[in-house]
């Protein structure tokens, strides 16, 4: 198939046009390049590159031209960039889900595959794994944002037809991350030897589900039909402490993790426990997410982190 991925040399978007291509498909990329290029250079060679940006009717116009499929991961991303840019957060994802919507119209494109978030449960406390049908609580523009558009996603699939999967994920970490988020961050703290920086008292969860199970279930779900909401989510529940004890250890670092207070700017993004059920994903797809924390981090580190040595 012709396949569209918005957000394409991003860390997710990237990893999806690696397996996309070895998948034998024909794909787009459409990306404004912000936050620059994660493309290897064997993929790069392999696709039609489009530099542009999703809030540019034109660009994503041409860019979905005889598409069967759009993969749309275009987003402002990082807590401080999120949180210090709320305006351009949310153009990038109303203005640009709107885009690639009346572009998939306009060039009878079959089906969109959009790139949520677990923030969207916000602050919410459950005793057991967060799961599509939990009544959701988006705090911050950038999860508001990706709640409106899976509403209005599911407005257009019952309106108009169009198919649509909003794939919510779970703190996904991989190669070619970058310091944004917290597992690079660790990483690159711990192969300087300099003091592993942690907010709060780092008892807080978090879901960390490895980018290869995260490319495996993306690309399952393109073969759901009509509109839904799929979780992908590893289901274990890791400490941030953890994580970066788990970092120094793997790299030999020596380290000292520091708990310091985190910024009020992050307050709604920082929420006590998260974990996710990949419940429905499996009924679906007969697929989960299933590579341990540990076994994901040694992989980054002999990868990407070896060699500094």
């Amino acid at each position: 198939m012709k396949i569209l991925i918005t957000g394409g040399a991003g860390f997710i978007g990237s990893h999806l046009a690696d397996r996309l291509v070895r998948d034998g498909h024909d794909i787009v990329v459409l990306d404004s390049l912000l936050r620059g290029n994660k493309l290897t250079k064997e993929t790069f060679n392999k696709i039609r590159f489009i530099k542009g940006d999703v809030r540019n009717i034109d660009d994503v116009i041409t860019a979905s031209k005889d598409c069967d499929v759009i993969y749309h991961f275009a987003a402002v991303l990082g807590v401080d960039i999120v949180a210090d840019n709320p305006v351009d957060t949310m153009d990038v994802e109303v203005i640009g889900t709107r885009n690639i919507i009346f572009a998939a119209e306009l060039n009878n494109v079959k089906k969109v595959l959009y790139a949520s978030t677990s923030g969207i449960y916000g602050h919410s406390v459950f005793e057991n794994t967060l799961s599509e049908e939990v009544l959701v609580d988006p705090r911050t523009s950038y999860a508001m944002a990706k709640r409106f558009n899976e509403i209005y996603l599911a407005s257009h699939n019952q309106e108009r037809g169009l198919e649509s999967i909003s794939l919510r994920f779970f703190n996904v970490y991989g190669l070619r991350q970058d310091t944004r988020m917290v597992v690079p961050k660790f990483f690159e703290q711990a192969m300087e030897n300099a003091p592993i920086t942690v907010f709060g008292n780092g008892e807080q969860t978090r879901d960390f589900t490895y980018i290869d199970d995260t490319i495996e279930a993306c690309v399952r779900c393109m073969d759901i039909e009509g509109q839904e909401i799929i979780n992908i989510a590893n289901e274990h529940e890791y400490q941030i402490k953890d994580v970066a004890i788990a970092i120094k250890e793997i790299t030999g670092s020596s380290s000292e993790i520091h708990y310091i207070e985190a910024p009020k700017k992050r307050y709604d993004y920082e929420v006590g426990r998260r974990v996710g059920s990949s419940e429905k994903l499996y009924d679906f797809c007969g697929f989960k997410p299933s590579t341990k924390l540990m076994e994901g981090l040694e992989k980054i580190y002999l990868n990407q982190y070896k060699k500094q040595r």
